[in-house]
């Protein structure tokens, strides 16, 4: 595929990220992800997946005296710890806790096991240039200058130590194309993916006193499957020597480790708070009118933020599908108003009919009525 036509779908799929979930549903992309409860106003984060990058036979990036491996086993460790001692609420789960090669597949399948609520990935950085240092954090997206592709190739490589790796990443071969096909399988909850990973790039920032790189899209592997708010942290370079020297020590490792502890504390308090979802219902057994504006297979993060715009937002749970309406009206004309409003945020949105807490024949209720 020629850069030229690369850049054009890189350019679409920007767009595209920009859109509703309509989108995504309509191209069927939903069932490559199985979602967990994450709206609702009495939402609670109760599991927490911490994931040490790397372990036994894969060494992950090396320094002049360290493995990514054990720097990044030791943060996570701590991490854990962390939390347990102070939010007793949380479970921590780890993906290793001790040095062990597992499969970047199995990393987010135990995270969807055990319906996390997020997933954290640690890791280490290295490059050819010496002088570069600090922290980052990446969410699961495609950069469309591809300056953060090769930070992503470098850690899905590891997937060729795998025994029958192109069973598990069927038509995936590192390759831009690959890329773009992978891409299209969005992580859902990349809202608060990005809020959670500007709180840990913030307390890098001000309360760890590190370089911040900032929070950057990239396509990794070990994200593509989680079905929660996921991210991958850089913590550092041990291609850097000062760097390395601070990752190595203990005093590195537990500032690293606080500041992802906080920024963790923060985003629980923040999310817990959001309850802008209400279950649908109906006093009296009454008719009322709303505005359907979203329609998926999952429930939809509450931080989405053209719903947080809407207060409350309405969820009707029939079969597999989860349908998202505003405004309670009996009516009619009201509600065709509100419906006029909501496409600017949601073009789609239509009105419907609800009774009983269950929507009914549009066409049978105005039919009744005349």
């Amino acid at each position: 595929m020629k850069m030229s036509a690369l850049n054009i779908l890189f350019g679409y799929l920007n767009r595209q990220r920009k859109k509703n979930f309509l989108v995504l549903l309509l191209l069927g992309f939903f069932p490559f992800v199985m979602g967990q409860n994450t709206g609702g106003p009495n939402y609670r984060i109760k599991t927490v997946v911490i994931d040490p990058g790397h372990g036994g036979k894969d060494p992950g990036t090396l320094g002049q005296h360290c493995k990514e491996k054990d720097i990044a086993l030791r943060i996570a460790l701590k991490l854990g710890k962390y939390i347990q001692e102070n939010i007793k609420d949380v479970k921590v789960i780890y993906t290793r806790n001790k040095d062990v090669f597992i499969e970047l597949h199995e990393r987010g399948d135990i995270a969807n096991r055990n319906h996390a609520d997020l997933f954290i990935s640690i890791h280490c950085n290295s490059s050819p240039n010496k002088a570069i240092y600090g922290a980052e954090t990446y969410v699961m997206g495609l950069d469309k200058e591809q300056r953060n592709m090769e930070v992503a190739r470098k850690e899905n490589a590891v997937i060729t130590l795998e025994s029958d790796y192109t069973k598990h990443y069927e038509k995936f071969d590192n390759t831009p194309e690959s890329y773009i096909i992978f891409n299209l399988i969005q992580n859902t909850y990349l809202d608060q993916s990005l809020e959670f990973a500007d709180l840990v790039q913030k307390q890098f920032r001000k309360r760890a006193g590190r370089k911040d790189r900032g929070v950057r899209p990239a396509p990794f592997l070990v994200l593509w499957k989680t079905s929660m708010p996921s991210v991958l942290i850089e913590t550092g370079y041990l291609s850097n020597p000062g760097e390395e020297r601070f990752l190595m020590s203990d005093n590195g490792q537990s500032i690293i480790a606080s500041a992802i502890y906080r920024a963790f504390k923060e985003y629980k308090k923040k999310i817990e708070s959001q309850s802008n979802f209400t279950v649908a219902s109906s006093p009296d057994n009454q008719i009322y009118y709303s505005v359907q504006i979203l329609t998926s297979l999952k429930k939809v993060p509450e931080s989405n933020k053209k719903l947080k715009k809407y207060n409350p937002v309405m969820v009707f749970h029939e079969g597999n599908k989860y349908k998202y309406a505003v405004g309670h009206s009996a009516s009619y004309n009201e509600i065709k108003d509100l419906q006029e409003q909501v496409r600017a945020d949601f073009p789609d949105a239509f009105v419907i009919a609800v009774k009983n807490n269950k929507i009914i024949p549009l066409q049978e209720v105005l039919k009744n009525k005349k």
